[in-house]
């Protein structure tokens, strides 16, 4: 008799015992808890031929984006590869899809997750993986249509629709489509209401929509919920961002370094960006970090040289920054430099356009070379989604090129960029503090006075 998975779709090789193991490690990967990996780790070590154990392995080990990884994604691809024949049509569809990815088309592994898609709707790691792929790539448009070409096969008597409505909610929410996205958001917090994923899309709702004061609250009263899994470095992210936005600076260093700062070196990446991109904002408000910057750069170093994924690329180079490592920046500029002379994969695009200019523009803005900095950022500034992440994330680039006119003395493109900025979130007293700023510089104390006032307005915030 066929095994299947809880959604109906075929499994090579596969006992119940392998089913179940499988089921239970998707869940685990798409609720950010446990150890999803060592899960089917454990069923491998049993069952070698099981097609969709390598295949979910090697799937799940892609969003890592990490060096040290690699080989073991590698390792998995081959296994499933060697079952080749005896492979259904989706179980092949992944697998060349992770080739694809291992060889640095990212694009085309998209295309064959997207493929199996076609014809099997319900296969929930393909769907998770084209749309983490496609917020990697910063492909806003695909992070929504990939679920839409889906989502009328799925309701609530197909496990895991939760999933698929909190992909829909952030795919909803990077294409500013803020009430659907909360919509869908909230109905998945409505079916499992320790949903991290959820959380995360209608946080982000909030953060784009400038409401600083709920989205604090939203997050808090979920704390014990979202707080222990694996997900919750990025959700303390996210509460940090609307206490930044308010001014609440203490708040978020406490959280920095009770919730974000660690001690180990070479730990999880993800961990690492929050991190960076966090400590970066603080600098940018004129928070003294201390030896915050050495604690992180340490854990950057022994990456600086990866040029896997200029996402990463980006924050190592805050993190060298901002502790003065200019050696390491160095050496960062020099692989991605050397890099793009002979690379063609997607990460070389990503480099080349944003990626290359934002590093070189952090190494000027620590070296208060703020003109340097300005002249970087503003040719590229709306190409800041080919570096992949979502709108919040990449909003440092934006941020980073304003302060760096406002230090440079730029009054006038500090002001446009400020105004800029408050007409996309007129709510935010951060976006009203810099149009403040700049209208000092240009000497407009009356202009000034009114945009401070709107700063600490209650109704700003």
């Amino acid at each position: 008799m066929t095994v299947t998975d809880r959604r109906g779709l075929p499994l090579t090789n596969a006992t119940p015992v392998c089913a179940r193991a499988l089921d239970d490690a998707l869940e685990d990967a798409l609720a950010f808890r446990g150890d999803p990996i060592g899960r089917i780790d454990a069923v491998l070590a049993e069952h070698p031929d099981f097609v969709m154990g390598h295949v979910f392995r090697a799937g799940l080990l892609t969003q890592e984006m990490e060096t040290r990884i690699y080989r073991t994604m590698v390792g998995s691809v081959e296994a499933a590869e060697a079952l080749w024949s005896q492979a259904n049509d989706r179980e092949r569809a992944h697998i060349c899809a992770v080739r694809a990815w291992i060889e640095g088309d990212f694009h085309g592994a998209v295309q064959h997750w997207e493929t199996g898609l076609v014809h099997e709707p319900h296969d929930l790691l393909a769907l998770a993986l084209v749309h983490l792929t496609d917020v990697l790539l910063g492909d806003v448009v695909g992070q929504r249509d990939c679920v839409a070409r889906v989502f009328p096969m799925w309701d609530e008597s197909v496990p895991g629709y939760e999933f698929v409505l909190a992909f829909y909610a952030f795919g909803l929410e990077e294409n500013r489509d803020f009430s659907r996205g909360e919509e869908a958001g909230r109905r998945a917090l409505a079916i499992r209401p320790d949903h991290p994923y959820a959380i995360h899309a209608v946080a982000h709702v909030m953060e784009m929509q400038g409401r600083q004061l709920g989205g604090v609250h939203f997050m808090t009263e979920r704390r014990d919920i979202w707080a222990n899994g694996n997900f919750r470095n990025h959700l303390w992210w996210h509460l940090s961002l609307f206490l930044l936005d308010l001014g609440r600076n203490d708040e978020v260093m406490s959280i920095y370094d009770n919730n974000l700062r660690s001690g180990a070196v070479g730990g999880e990446r993800y961990e690492e960006l929050d991190s960076a991109a966090l400590l970066w904002r603080l600098n940018l408000v004129g928070m003294d970090v201390g030896s915050r910057w050495a604690d992180l750069a340490d854990k950057w170093e022994p990456s600086a040289t990866d040029t896997l994924y200029a996402f990463n690329d980006v924050h190592a180079m805050m993190a060298f920054a901002g502790d003065g490592r200019t050696e390491a920046q160095a050496r960062l500029l020099t692989a991605n430099e050397r890099y793009l002379e002979h690379a063609g994969d997607a990460n070389a695009a990503m480099s080349r356009e944003i990626g290359l200019p934002f590093c070189r523009a952090l190494q000027a803005f620590a070296a208060k070379d703020y003109r340097t900095c300005v002249d970087q950022l503003l040719p590229v500034r709306y190409m800041n989604h080919r570096l992949g992440g979502s709108h919040a994330q990449r909003d440092i680039i934006a941020w980073t090129l304003v302060e760096a006119a406002l230090r440079a003395g730029d009054g006038a493109l500090a002001l446009a960029l400020a105004n800029e900025r408050c007409q996309l979130k007129p709510s935010s007293p951060l976006n009203w503090r810099l149009v403040a700023r700049a209208h000092e510089l240009k000497g407009d104390r009356e202009r000034a006075r009114r945009a401070w006032a709107r700063a600490e307005s209650p109704l700003a915030a």
